[in-house]
Protein backbone atom coordinates (compact mmCIF):
# COMPACT_ATOMS: atom_id res chain seq x y z
CA UNK A 1 0.00 0.00 0.00
CA UNK A 2 1.21 3.37 -0.99
CA UNK A 3 0.65 6.91 0.99
CA UNK A 4 -1.44 8.07 -1.25
CA UNK A 5 -3.89 9.72 0.36
CA UNK A 6 -2.59 9.52 3.37
CA UNK A 7 -3.01 12.28 6.44
CA UNK A 8 0.85 12.23 7.89
CA UNK A 9 2.08 14.36 11.05
CA UNK A 10 5.47 14.64 11.08
CA UNK A 11 7.64 15.35 14.09
CA UNK A 12 11.22 17.33 13.19
CA UNK A 13 13.41 17.33 16.43
CA UNK A 14 16.92 19.26 16.60
CA UNK A 15 19.88 17.75 15.15
CA UNK A 16 21.93 18.25 11.78
CA UNK A 17 19.69 15.69 9.98
CA UNK A 18 16.89 18.01 10.26
CA UNK A 19 17.99 19.05 6.80
CA UNK A 20 16.37 15.70 5.15
CA UNK A 21 13.02 16.30 6.85
CA UNK A 22 12.70 18.56 3.97
CA UNK A 23 13.42 15.97 1.13
CA UNK A 24 11.59 13.46 3.39
CA UNK A 25 8.57 15.96 2.97
CA UNK A 26 8.55 16.37 -0.71
CA UNK A 27 9.01 12.66 -1.18
CA UNK A 28 5.78 11.86 0.61
CA UNK A 29 4.15 14.74 -1.16
CA UNK A 30 5.39 13.54 -4.25
CA UNK A 31 3.61 10.23 -3.25
CA UNK A 32 -0.17 11.69 -2.49
CA UNK A 33 0.50 11.78 0.82
CA UNK A 34 -0.75 14.73 3.03
CA UNK A 35 2.05 16.28 5.14
CA UNK A 36 1.50 18.43 8.97
CA UNK A 37 4.96 19.27 10.23
CA UNK A 38 5.78 20.01 13.82
CA UNK A 39 8.90 21.13 14.41
CA UNK A 40 10.48 21.61 17.92
CA UNK A 41 12.18 24.52 19.20
CA UNK A 42 15.74 22.82 18.54
CA UNK A 43 14.84 21.92 15.17
CA UNK A 44 14.30 25.55 14.30
CA UNK A 45 18.15 26.14 14.85
CA UNK A 46 18.78 23.65 12.12
CA UNK A 47 15.97 24.21 9.43
CA UNK A 48 13.42 26.72 9.34
CA UNK A 49 9.62 26.96 9.45
CA UNK A 50 9.50 28.87 6.59
CA UNK A 51 11.29 25.99 4.73
CA UNK A 52 9.13 23.18 6.08
CA UNK A 53 6.12 25.25 5.64
CA UNK A 54 6.80 26.03 1.85
CA UNK A 55 7.65 22.15 1.18
CA UNK A 56 4.41 20.97 3.15
CA UNK A 57 1.82 23.87 2.14
CA UNK A 58 0.76 23.61 5.26
CA UNK A 59 1.12 25.58 8.22
CA UNK A 60 4.16 24.31 10.72
CA UNK A 61 3.25 24.10 14.20
CA UNK A 62 5.55 25.09 16.94
CA UNK A 63 4.04 26.17 20.29
CA UNK A 64 2.49 24.49 22.62
CA UNK A 65 0.53 27.13 24.14
CA UNK A 66 0.12 28.64 20.89
CA UNK A 67 -3.37 31.45 21.05
CA UNK A 68 -4.28 30.46 17.70
CA UNK A 69 -3.71 27.03 17.61
CA UNK A 70 -5.01 26.06 20.67
CA UNK A 71 -7.99 27.58 20.47
CA UNK A 72 -9.89 24.13 19.95
CA UNK A 73 -6.99 22.01 21.70
CA UNK A 74 -4.65 21.86 18.67
CA UNK A 75 -2.77 19.25 20.20
CA UNK A 76 -5.45 16.60 21.11
CA UNK A 77 -6.50 17.37 17.26
CA UNK A 78 -2.69 17.38 15.95
CA UNK A 79 -2.92 13.79 17.96
CA UNK A 80 -5.95 12.29 16.62
CA UNK A 81 -6.46 13.74 13.38
CA UNK A 82 -3.40 11.73 11.15
CA UNK A 83 -2.82 8.20 10.07
CA UNK A 84 0.77 8.01 11.27
CA UNK A 85 2.99 10.33 13.12
CA UNK A 86 6.81 9.99 11.80
CA UNK A 87 9.18 11.12 14.41
CA UNK A 88 12.42 12.42 11.53
CA UNK A 89 15.63 12.95 12.51
CA UNK A 90 14.34 11.78 16.41
CA UNK A 91 16.73 12.62 19.22
CA UNK A 92 17.67 11.06 22.19
CA UNK A 93 16.00 14.03 24.27
CA UNK A 94 12.71 13.53 22.06
CA UNK A 95 13.45 9.44 22.80
CA UNK A 96 13.91 9.98 26.26
CA UNK A 97 10.47 12.05 27.07
CA UNK A 98 8.53 9.29 24.62
CA UNK A 99 10.10 6.66 26.98
CA UNK A 100 8.66 8.20 30.16
CA UNK A 101 5.90 9.61 29.30
CA UNK A 102 7.24 13.85 29.52
CA UNK A 103 5.13 15.99 28.14
CA UNK A 104 6.78 19.87 28.35
CA UNK A 105 6.55 20.94 24.29
CA UNK A 106 4.01 20.65 21.76
CA UNK A 107 5.84 17.27 19.93
CA UNK A 108 5.68 15.22 23.48
CA UNK A 109 2.96 16.24 24.05
CA UNK A 110 1.38 14.96 20.92
CA UNK A 111 3.34 11.70 21.02
CA UNK A 112 1.93 10.84 24.50
CA UNK A 113 -2.02 12.28 23.39
CA UNK A 114 -1.88 9.96 20.61
CA UNK A 115 -3.91 6.66 19.39
CA UNK A 116 -1.96 6.77 16.45
CA UNK A 117 0.64 4.60 14.85
CA UNK A 118 4.21 6.59 15.29
CA UNK A 119 7.05 5.62 13.26
CA UNK A 120 10.39 6.99 14.42
CA UNK A 121 13.82 7.68 12.63
CA UNK A 122 16.68 8.23 15.16
CA UNK A 123 19.44 10.51 14.53
CA UNK A 124 22.30 11.16 16.72
CA UNK A 125 26.20 10.25 17.73
CA UNK A 126 27.23 6.52 17.55
CA UNK A 127 28.11 7.14 21.34
CA UNK A 128 24.61 8.45 22.51
CA UNK A 129 22.76 5.97 20.23
CA UNK A 130 25.10 3.09 22.36
CA UNK A 131 24.91 4.45 25.99
CA UNK A 132 22.77 2.31 28.55
CA UNK A 133 19.88 4.78 28.38
CA UNK A 134 19.01 5.10 24.63
CA UNK A 135 18.89 1.33 24.73
CA UNK A 136 16.85 1.31 27.36
CA UNK A 137 14.57 4.11 25.86
CA UNK A 138 14.39 2.20 22.70
CA UNK A 139 13.56 -1.36 24.18
CA UNK A 140 10.43 0.93 26.19
CA UNK A 141 9.43 2.44 23.28
CA UNK A 142 9.63 -1.10 20.94
CA UNK A 143 7.75 -2.97 23.88
CA UNK A 144 4.91 0.62 23.21
CA UNK A 145 4.49 -0.48 20.20
CA UNK A 146 6.87 2.27 18.42
CA UNK A 147 8.01 1.22 15.39
CA UNK A 148 11.83 2.12 14.47
CA UNK A 149 13.75 2.56 10.73
CA UNK A 150 17.49 3.29 11.66
CA UNK A 151 19.42 4.64 12.60
CA UNK A 152 22.26 3.43 9.77
CA UNK A 153 25.85 2.98 10.45
CA UNK A 154 28.41 5.99 8.45
CA UNK A 155 29.90 9.41 8.77
CA UNK A 156 28.61 11.42 11.30
CA UNK A 157 28.44 15.65 11.11
CA UNK A 158 31.41 15.66 13.87
CA UNK A 159 34.96 14.86 12.48
CA UNK A 160 36.43 11.98 12.65
CA UNK A 161 32.89 10.21 13.58
CA UNK A 162 31.24 7.11 12.07
CA UNK A 163 29.02 4.57 13.66
CA UNK A 164 25.59 3.67 14.28
CA UNK A 165 23.49 6.96 14.55
CA UNK A 166 22.99 8.61 10.63
CA UNK A 167 18.85 8.62 10.16
CA UNK A 168 17.40 6.75 7.12
CA UNK A 169 17.38 8.12 4.06
CA UNK A 170 14.16 10.03 3.20
CA UNK A 171 12.70 6.66 0.44
CA UNK A 172 13.72 4.49 3.18
CA UNK A 173 11.30 6.04 5.89
CA UNK A 174 8.55 6.19 2.73
CA UNK A 175 9.03 2.64 2.61
CA UNK A 176 8.91 1.82 5.95
CA UNK A 177 5.75 4.09 6.03
CA UNK A 178 4.40 2.16 3.09
CA UNK A 179 5.31 -1.30 4.53
CA UNK A 180 3.53 -0.16 7.95
CA UNK A 181 0.18 0.97 6.41
CA UNK A 182 0.37 -2.80 4.20
CA UNK A 183 0.75 -4.25 7.69
CA UNK A 184 -2.24 -2.53 8.93
CA UNK A 185 -4.65 -2.35 6.16
CA UNK A 186 -8.32 -3.69 7.04
CA UNK A 187 -9.14 -4.88 3.35
CA UNK A 188 -5.72 -6.96 3.85
CA UNK A 189 -6.42 -11.24 3.95
CA UNK A 190 -5.73 -12.58 6.91
CA UNK A 191 -1.52 -13.22 7.53
CA UNK A 192 -0.89 -16.35 9.43
CA UNK A 193 1.14 -14.28 11.70
CA UNK A 194 -1.22 -11.70 12.29
CA UNK A 195 -1.28 -10.69 15.99
CA UNK A 196 1.88 -12.65 16.76
CA UNK A 197 4.98 -11.11 18.52
CA UNK A 198 8.16 -12.03 17.34
CA UNK A 199 11.80 -11.12 18.35
CA UNK A 200 14.59 -12.25 16.09
CA UNK A 201 18.53 -11.39 16.64
CA UNK A 202 21.19 -10.46 13.84
CA UNK A 203 24.60 -9.51 12.73
CA UNK A 204 27.42 -10.11 15.76
CA UNK A 205 28.03 -8.47 18.92
CA UNK A 206 31.27 -6.34 19.63
CA UNK A 207 33.36 -7.04 22.49
CA UNK A 208 36.02 -4.57 23.33
CA UNK A 209 39.20 -5.22 24.77
CA UNK A 210 39.94 -1.48 24.81
CA UNK A 211 38.65 1.98 22.66
CA UNK A 212 40.25 0.43 19.23
CA UNK A 213 39.93 -3.30 19.49
CA UNK A 214 36.85 -5.71 20.26
CA UNK A 215 36.26 -9.48 19.81
CA UNK A 216 33.49 -10.17 17.41
CA UNK A 217 32.31 -13.42 15.13
CA UNK A 218 32.26 -12.84 10.89
CA UNK A 219 28.60 -12.36 10.47
CA UNK A 220 26.68 -9.50 7.92
CA UNK A 221 22.96 -9.81 9.42
CA UNK A 222 22.13 -10.61 6.04
CA UNK A 223 20.08 -13.99 7.25
CA UNK A 224 19.14 -12.55 10.72
CA UNK A 225 17.45 -9.10 8.60
CA UNK A 226 15.73 -11.36 6.29
CA UNK A 227 14.29 -13.69 8.63
CA UNK A 228 12.90 -10.41 10.23
CA UNK A 229 11.50 -9.37 7.16
CA UNK A 230 9.91 -12.31 5.99
CA UNK A 231 8.15 -13.02 9.72
CA UNK A 232 6.88 -9.29 9.30
CA UNK A 233 5.56 -9.99 5.73
CA UNK A 234 3.30 -12.75 6.86
CA UNK A 235 1.57 -10.26 9.37
CA UNK A 236 3.88 -10.59 12.91
CA UNK A 237 4.64 -7.61 14.97
CA UNK A 238 8.93 -8.18 14.90
CA UNK A 239 11.34 -6.49 16.81
CA UNK A 240 15.03 -6.94 15.90
CA UNK A 241 17.52 -7.10 18.16
CA UNK A 242 20.46 -6.20 15.80
CA UNK A 243 24.46 -6.04 16.64
CA UNK A 244 26.63 -3.77 14.73
CA UNK A 245 25.85 -3.90 10.88
CA UNK A 246 26.48 -2.12 7.38
CA UNK A 247 23.29 -3.02 5.93
CA UNK A 248 19.52 -1.38 6.65
CA UNK A 249 17.15 -1.95 8.64
CA UNK A 250 14.48 -4.07 7.25
CA UNK A 251 11.33 -2.19 6.41
CA UNK A 252 8.38 -3.07 8.50
CA UNK A 253 9.98 -3.80 11.76
CA UNK A 254 10.94 -2.66 15.09
CA UNK A 255 14.60 -2.22 14.92
CA UNK A 256 16.94 -1.80 17.85
CA UNK A 257 20.55 -1.23 17.79
CA UNK A 258 23.10 -2.99 20.23
CA UNK A 259 26.67 -3.67 20.49
CA UNK A 260 27.09 -6.17 23.37
CA UNK A 261 26.01 -9.12 24.16
CA UNK A 262 25.17 -8.45 27.53
CA UNK A 263 23.11 -5.17 25.72
CA UNK A 264 21.41 -7.68 23.36
CA UNK A 265 20.29 -9.97 26.15
CA UNK A 266 18.90 -7.16 27.80
CA UNK A 267 17.23 -6.02 25.15
CA UNK A 268 15.72 -9.40 24.49
CA UNK A 269 15.01 -10.13 27.67
CA UNK A 270 12.69 -6.49 27.64
CA UNK A 271 10.90 -7.73 24.77
CA UNK A 272 9.09 -10.50 26.67
CA UNK A 273 6.56 -12.20 27.01
CA UNK A 274 6.58 -12.96 22.59
CA UNK A 275 5.21 -15.70 20.38
CA UNK A 276 8.44 -16.24 18.59
CA UNK A 277 11.89 -15.77 19.08
CA UNK A 278 14.96 -16.34 16.61
CA UNK A 279 17.94 -16.39 18.02
CA UNK A 280 19.96 -16.01 14.63
CA UNK A 281 23.13 -12.84 16.24
CA UNK A 282 26.23 -14.47 16.01
CA UNK A 283 27.09 -13.74 19.48
CA UNK A 284 30.60 -13.96 20.42
CA UNK A 285 30.96 -16.89 23.36
CA UNK A 286 33.39 -14.77 25.24
CA UNK A 287 34.39 -11.30 26.65
CA UNK A 288 37.40 -9.49 27.84
CA UNK A 289 37.08 -9.80 31.90
CA UNK A 290 38.61 -6.19 32.02
CA UNK A 291 38.61 -4.16 29.20
CA UNK A 292 41.10 -1.25 29.41
CA UNK A 293 39.57 2.56 29.32
CA UNK A 294 42.07 3.30 27.05
CA UNK A 295 44.05 2.10 23.85
CA UNK A 296 46.58 -0.22 25.02
CA UNK A 297 49.90 0.09 23.60
CA UNK A 298 52.39 -2.02 22.06
CA UNK A 299 56.17 -1.92 24.43
CA UNK A 300 59.17 -2.47 21.92
CA UNK A 301 61.03 -5.70 23.40
CA UNK A 302 58.15 -6.91 25.29
CA UNK A 303 55.23 -9.97 24.78
CA UNK A 304 51.47 -8.59 24.74
CA UNK A 305 50.06 -8.49 28.51
CA UNK A 306 47.51 -11.14 28.61
CA UNK A 307 43.69 -11.24 28.08
CA UNK A 308 41.64 -12.60 30.34
CA UNK A 309 38.74 -14.08 28.74
CA UNK A 310 34.95 -14.58 30.42
CA UNK A 311 31.92 -16.07 29.12
CA UNK A 312 29.10 -13.89 27.67
CA UNK A 313 25.92 -14.57 28.79
CA UNK A 314 23.74 -17.67 26.67
CA UNK A 315 21.03 -15.47 25.04
CA UNK A 316 19.44 -18.92 22.99
CA UNK A 317 19.42 -21.13 26.62
CA UNK A 318 18.19 -17.94 28.46
CA UNK A 319 15.40 -17.35 26.15
CA UNK A 320 15.09 -21.28 25.98
CA UNK A 321 14.51 -21.76 29.56
CA UNK A 322 12.43 -18.35 30.66
CA UNK A 323 9.68 -17.81 32.75
CA UNK A 324 7.71 -16.10 30.10
CA UNK A 325 9.48 -18.40 27.13
CA UNK A 326 8.23 -17.46 23.94
CA UNK A 327 5.69 -20.24 22.33
CA UNK A 328 8.35 -21.33 19.51
CA UNK A 329 11.94 -20.48 20.00
CA UNK A 330 14.28 -20.98 16.61
CA UNK A 331 18.06 -21.02 17.43
CA UNK A 332 21.15 -21.34 15.14
CA UNK A 333 23.97 -23.18 15.21
CA UNK A 334 26.72 -21.79 12.68
CA UNK A 335 29.35 -25.30 12.98
CA UNK A 336 32.47 -26.38 10.61
CA UNK A 337 32.43 -29.93 11.48
CA UNK A 338 29.58 -32.31 12.58
CA UNK A 339 26.95 -30.05 11.60
CA UNK A 340 23.93 -32.94 12.75
CA UNK A 341 25.38 -33.97 15.96
CA UNK A 342 26.36 -30.71 17.29
CA UNK A 343 22.83 -29.09 15.84
CA UNK A 344 21.14 -31.83 17.93
CA UNK A 345 22.80 -31.31 21.03
CA UNK A 346 22.20 -27.36 21.05
CA UNK A 347 18.57 -28.43 20.75
CA UNK A 348 18.71 -30.27 23.88
CA UNK A 349 20.99 -27.60 25.48
CA UNK A 350 19.21 -24.47 24.88
CA UNK A 351 15.70 -25.39 25.12
CA UNK A 352 14.44 -24.33 21.26
CA UNK A 353 12.29 -26.05 19.12
CA UNK A 354 14.54 -26.08 16.06
CA UNK A 355 17.97 -25.25 15.03
CA UNK A 356 18.79 -24.17 12.06
CA UNK A 357 22.32 -25.88 11.47
CA UNK A 358 24.73 -25.08 9.14
CA UNK A 359 28.23 -25.14 7.50
CA UNK A 360 30.41 -21.93 7.65
CA UNK A 361 33.61 -23.57 7.55
CA UNK A 362 35.50 -20.39 5.37
CA UNK A 363 35.09 -21.96 1.86
CA UNK A 364 31.35 -22.03 1.70
CA UNK A 365 30.97 -18.51 2.04
CA UNK A 366 28.33 -18.52 3.98
CA UNK A 367 29.37 -16.03 6.84
CA UNK A 368 28.97 -13.01 5.07
CA UNK A 369 27.85 -14.01 1.86
CA UNK A 370 24.23 -13.89 0.18
CA UNK A 371 23.59 -17.37 -0.34
CA UNK A 372 22.82 -20.25 2.80
CA UNK A 373 22.40 -24.22 3.21
CA UNK A 374 20.55 -25.27 6.30
CA UNK A 375 19.89 -27.69 7.88
CA UNK A 376 16.13 -28.11 10.02
CA UNK A 377 16.75 -29.68 12.93
CA UNK A 378 14.12 -30.51 15.89
CA UNK A 379 12.30 -33.46 17.57
CA UNK A 380 10.91 -34.80 14.24
CA UNK A 381 14.09 -35.08 13.10
CA UNK A 382 16.38 -33.64 10.32
CA UNK A 383 15.45 -31.79 7.35
CA UNK A 384 18.34 -30.24 4.88
CA UNK A 385 17.65 -27.71 2.47
CA UNK A 386 19.09 -26.86 -0.76
CA UNK A 387 21.50 -24.23 -1.08
CA UNK A 388 19.23 -21.20 -0.91
CA UNK A 389 19.30 -17.33 -1.53
CA UNK A 390 19.59 -15.77 2.16
CA UNK A 391 16.21 -13.98 1.28
CA UNK A 392 14.30 -17.39 0.38
CA UNK A 393 16.05 -19.30 3.61
CA UNK A 394 14.34 -16.80 5.41
CA UNK A 395 10.81 -17.22 3.29
CA UNK A 396 10.63 -20.25 3.55
CA UNK A 397 11.74 -20.69 7.59
CA UNK A 398 8.85 -17.69 8.46
CA UNK A 399 6.37 -20.05 6.71
CA UNK A 400 7.53 -22.85 8.43
CA UNK A 401 7.78 -21.34 12.09
CA UNK A 402 3.58 -19.97 11.09
CA UNK A 403 3.41 -23.55 10.51
CA UNK A 404 4.59 -24.86 13.51
CA UNK A 405 3.36 -22.25 15.82
CA UNK A 406 -0.14 -23.15 14.19
CA UNK A 407 0.37 -26.38 15.32
CA UNK A 408 1.79 -25.87 18.74
CA UNK A 409 -1.35 -23.27 19.61
CA UNK A 410 -3.91 -25.00 18.12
Amino acid sequence: MTVSGKRILLIISGGIAAYKSLDLIRRLRERGAVVRPVMTKAAQEFITPLAVGALSASHVYTELFSREDEQDVGHIRLARDTDLIIVAPASADLMAKMAHGLADDLASTILLATDRPVLVAPAMNPKMWAAAPTTRNVATLSSDGIRFIGPMAGEMAENNEAGLGRMAEPLEIVAAAEALFAGTSSGDRPKPLAGRTAIVTSGPTHEPIDPVRYIANRSSGRQGHAIAAALAKLGADVTLVSGPVAIADPSGVTTVHVERADEMLEAVSGLLPADIAVMVAAVADWRVASSSDQKIKKQPGEAPAPILLTENPDILKTVGHHAQRPGLVVGFAAETQDIEKNGRAKLQRKGADMIVANDVSPETGIMGGVRNSVKIISADGVDAWPDLDKDEVATRLAALIAERLAAKTA
